[in-house]
């Protein structure tokens, strides 16, 4: 499981780069915390990190259950599908919000098949003991 690990941690030094751009935003738009709306540049990038964090709720624990039933390096290819995903949706939505879903689909589908094939390795897990 080490690739899951690397993916896992890579997924998160991603939410700290997002968390870094709020702070840019924030000081190329002069607003201070815990003001979070004033400039669209802040906002977008904002909701960007803010988005990030709850897909990871899903995603988190949805690469770990997949990559317990099934190969560490379709678990970790899916993980970094994921990872660009999210990259793709940035790109997107700072340029402008309407361009977000390309990004954000990428991401999805992969949370997707980590989330559904984690549920049919453990039921199927459950059938065959």
């Amino acid at each position: 499981m080490d690739l899951v690990a690397i993916v896992t941690l890579l997924a998160l030094i991603q939410v700290l780069i997002f968390a870094n751009d709020v702070g840019k935003a924030r000081m190329r738009t002069g607003i201070s915390a815990p003001a979070m709306t004033g400039d669209p540049d802040l906002e977008r990038h904002q909701r960007v990190h803010q988005n990030t964090l709850e897909q990871l709720v899903i995603f988190l624990p949805s690469l770990w259950i997949f990559g317990y039933y099934f190969d560490e390096r379709i678990t970790a290819a899916l993980g970094l599908v994921f990872i660009i995903g999210r990259f793709m949706y940035r790109a997107g939505y700072v340029a402008d919000p309407a361009k977000r879903h390309n990004g954000f689909m990428v991401g999805v589908v992969a949370t997707a098949i980590l989330l559904l094939g984690g549920l049919v390795g453990a039921v199927w897990a459950i059938v065959i003991s």
